[in-house]
């Protein structure tokens, strides 16, 4: 699929986007728009179409280089435990700092992000079975260890419902003033264009890294901490959006090869447009209602993550 189809079907799709909801507001409103339906545009519908373009370019994004870091194409900051760990920093700064900024928030989360992503690329450094499949099944297997002291904690602290507002993403709440913080994300996709043959040549390996020059242990710490604050901003401002880096980079992979630096265009593209169709969907199928973009993107994710485990075969030969 080529780069100007997808650029022109997120067009149309952010088009569409501005008009669905429970305000009516259609496309001929544009000419002669009242307070009330500028106000709605302004406030609600121009920054939630904001937030799924940059967190559906970001998050895809991250999953790449995590893939290509962890030479795993199953492995993805929800299959990693990053997202379970910075939630739980999240719970850290709510329990340490009662009134805590969004921003505090988000370098704490940060923080426990990094540890943990940091964790589980030791962790893989010592697994001797490197299975296409085993290594994200430790992943996961680590993030549930850290979800589950996370809910330990929310519970001992009365704070589960709190909490519980980042366990799925939703962008019903994404409004002017409280949305801005995802912004963050965009120098650091820009960062990770930059320094894409780098990652590449990390994802080939220490000694055939370093022997080709590349200071190796610093172009991953630079990756895990795209990976990380991504991660946390976009956890703090939209909430937990699952499957999106593990199956965005793997669907790019297959009609463009493994090249990073040329698939990063097409996978942040790509995945703008998936969240998008998701929320669209999620807006129309029991409108005026709407079903969360986490259990959105949880549905299909699901469907295409297990085909990409049925045809995993093509990608270990």
């Amino acid at each position: 699929m080529k780069l100007r189809y997808l650029v022109g079907l997120l067009i149309v799709l952010s088009f569409v986007s501005l008009f669905i909801g429970v305000k009516n507001i259609s496309p001929l409103d544009l000419f002669n728009l009242s307070e009330d339906k500028t106000q709605v545009l302004y406030i609600s519908r121009l920054p939630r179409l904001v937030s799924i373009i940059v967190a559906g370019m970001s998050m895809s994004i991250v999953g790449l280089i995590m893939q290509q870091l962890s030479r795993n194409k199953f492995v993805s900051p929800t299959t990693a435990g990053t997202m379970d760990s910075a939630r739980f920093g999240i719970l850290v700064a709510m329990m340490l700092f009662a009134n805590a900024s969004p921003l505090v928030k988000m370098l704490v989360a940060f923080v426990f992000a990094l540890l943990g992503t940091m964790i589980f690329m030791k962790i893989l450094d010592r697994v001797k079975f490197k299975d296409a499949i085993f290594i994200p099944l430790v992943g996961l297997m680590f993030g549930n260890i850290v979800g589950s002291i996370t809910t330990f904690f929310a519970y001992k602290n009365d704070l589960i419902q709190s909490i519980s507002s980042w366990l799925q993403g939703d962008f019903s709440t994404v409004i002017k003033g409280q949305y801005e913080l995802i912004y963050l994300s965009i120098p650091l996709v820009i960062v990770s264009y930059l320094f894409a043959n780098k990652f590449t040549l990390a994802g080939m390996g220490e000694d055939f890294a370093v022997n080709l020059g590349l200071k190796y242990k610093q172009v991953v710490n630079l990756g895990l901490v795209i990976v990380a604050l991504v991660t946390s901003v976009v956890l703090l401002t939209v909430g937990s959006i699952p499957f999106l880096g593990l199956i965005i980079p793997n669907i790019v992979t297959i009609y463009q090869g493994d090249n990073l630096k040329k698939n990063l265009p097409h996978t942040a593209v790509l995945g703008a447009v998936f969240v998008l169709f998701c929320d669209i969907l999620g807006r129309v199928i029991i409108f005026p209602y709407e079903i969360s973009i986490g259990l959105m993107v949880g549905i299909l994710g699901s469907i295409i993550f297990l085909y990409l485990l049925l045809r995993r075969k093509a990608y270990e030969s």
